[in-house]
């Protein structure tokens, strides 16, 4: 078989849960092809969230903790401290971070933590019904936003990547997508990165994945990755956010 279409060997050989068109199964094995080209599978630790992929460990063939929901910054950085020798890293929804996970986030980077974070934004709580997210943008109809997100009622959307760029803690965040293969090793280097400079000792690093949700959005797969590039990233524009190193 092509190198190019075989299996990560960081990955398992697993039926899928996740909706058709979701981005969660392609953010999986981008992050194993880069432990692969690391050669670092028997140093990862990664920390699984409450959400979508919860079970993530299904399919990732290297260590795998569970979290409660948004404390997976916490797990990471005990898991951390005790193996600094390790690569850990969250993965984690826009409601697991954004939300319940704030104070988690916001610490472990104004902290300075060497941990790598994979933040990965469909702006709605997939796991639950398609509640509204706080990264779910104006104009956005959701369970709980019937009449959409509006500015003077359920608030703007929330800029988490902007907002942790001003902690001095944190030294690298970038912001990438999936919609078309440029996108895809665009979000492949950008974890590279993440993970480097982690082994590197550098500090706290994230990377904010825009990914679809077909389900909640009421959208068949290509019309959803439409939607990132027509829509989502006028409100989260792709790039570097923040670059110490």
């Amino acid at each position: 078989m092509s190198d190019k279409i075989k299996k990560p060997e960081s990955m398992k050989d697993a039926m899928t849960h996740y909706c058709p068109g979701c981005g969660h199964g392609l953010v999986h094995r981008i992050i194993c092809e880069v432990i692969d080209d690391l050669d670092i599978r028997e140093k990862t630790v990664a920390v699984a969230p409450v959400g979508c992929a919860v079970l993530a460990y299904d399919y990732w063939d290297f260590d795998t903790a569970e979290a409660a929901h948004g404390r997976t910054p916490a797990v990471a950085t005990g898991i951390k401290r005790v193996l600094p020798d390790r690569l850990v890293f969250t993965y984690q929804g826009d409601g697991d971070l954004a939300a319940i996970g704030t104070s988690e986030i916001i610490h472990a980077g104004n902290r300075g933590e060497n941990i790598s974070i994979i933040f990965v934004n469909n702006g709605v709580y997939g796991m639950t019904g398609g509640q509204m997210a706080p990264t779910t943008i104006l104009g956005q109809t959701t369970a709980t936003s019937p009449y959409t997100r509006r500015p003077e009622k359920e608030g703007n959307p929330l800029k988490i990547t902007e907002m942790m760029a001003v902690l001095p803690g944190v030294k690298y965040l970038e912001r990438t997508t999936l919609t078309n293969p440029k996108e895809v090793i665009n979000t492949k280097k950008a974890v590279r990165k993440s993970f480097e400079l982690q082994l590197q000792g550098k500090g706290f690093s994230m990377v904010e994945i825009l990914s679809p949700c077909p389900t909640y959005w009421g959208l068949n797969p290509v019309a959803s990755m439409k939607r990132i590039e027509e829509e989502v990233i006028k409100t989260y524009p792709l790039g570097v956010i923040k670059d110490e190193n």
